[in-house]
């Protein structure tokens, strides 16, 4: 896929920062940014065990709006500019709506909603004054239908689709671009604590239209392309990354009916 990623798109010279990029998801993202020929920076609470070729680490709580002003304005400083932010950086423990503690639904709103804002608001004057940027949400699917079970989360990532295109439009007339994806369900590091074992993670994945979960690469093909010349002419978007989408539950209760 890396091979790939740089035969198709030529991001060398170029700055980007990963949050959440230690691991998982966000890790794959930055290792297809820097198969494209970035440098990239990735920020997390704690030091990763290793970072991949052509990758920065540097400790940052996006959470912390001081916190993620300071790391921007080192790799800015470091690297002479910031030419793609991606706010990857989020989680979705599961939650009843009816107990949640206050404690609990803030510090998701936190990481999901206010965490990308501090880091986009600290890019953005880096970003206008090189008159160009892309900054790229990691949104999802629970925050464009209901999410039970992770309702907290969900409302959260609805906010982020509309910071997206609020920003989207605030910020165009400085040459800066802001999109969001909206993430299906994906295959990750905590597959089996979301959907089950294996058996059941074939079950889920034999339900998408495409006969199978999301992976980092695709994932990161859709970030490439965003941030990429391609996509020149793309800003507030919603990019649906989610393999034709979920199978409605009506369709399995009617079925043989």
């Amino acid at each position: 896929m890396k091979d790939m990623m740089k035969s198709m798109i030529d991001l060398s010279g170029k700055t980007a920062i990963v949050t959440g990029g230690t691991r998982g998801l966000g890790r794959d993202i930055a290792v297809g940014l820097a198969s494209a020929g970035c440098v990239v920076w990735i920020c997390g609470r704690n030091a990763p065990d290793s970072v991949p070729d052509g990758v920065r680490f540097e400790t940052c709580d996006i959470r912390d709006a001081e916190q993620a002003k300071a790391f921007v304005d080192k790799v800015a400083a470091s690297s002479g500019s910031i030419d793609i932010l991606v706010n990857n950086a989020g989680g979705a423990p599961p939650h009843d709506a009816a107990i949640a503690s206050p404690r609990f639904a803030e510090a998701l709103v936190r990481l999901n909603l206010l965490g990308p804002f501090y880091m986009a608001q600290a890019a953005y004057p880096h970003m206008a004054r090189a008159g160009k940027g892309s900054i790229v949400n990691i949104a999802s699917v629970s925050g464009a239908r209901p999410s039970p079970g992770t309702s907290i989360y969900g409302a959260a990532k609805a906010g982020l689709l509309n910071l997206t295109q609020s920003l989207a439009q605030e910020w165009g007339k400085d040459g800066i671009r802001v999109n969001a994806i909206i993430a299906g369900l994906m295959h990750t590091e905590n597959a089996e604590a979301t959907y089950g074992d294996a058996t059941a993670q074939a079950k889920v994945g034999a339900s998408m239209p495409l006969g199978r979960m999301g992976t980092g690469d695709d994932l990161a093909g859709a970030v490439l392309w965003l941030c990429s010349d391609l996509a020149a002419w793309v800003s507030g978007a919603r990019l649906q990354v989610d393999g034709g989408g979920e199978r409605p539950y009506f369709l399995d209760l009617v079925k043989g009916g």
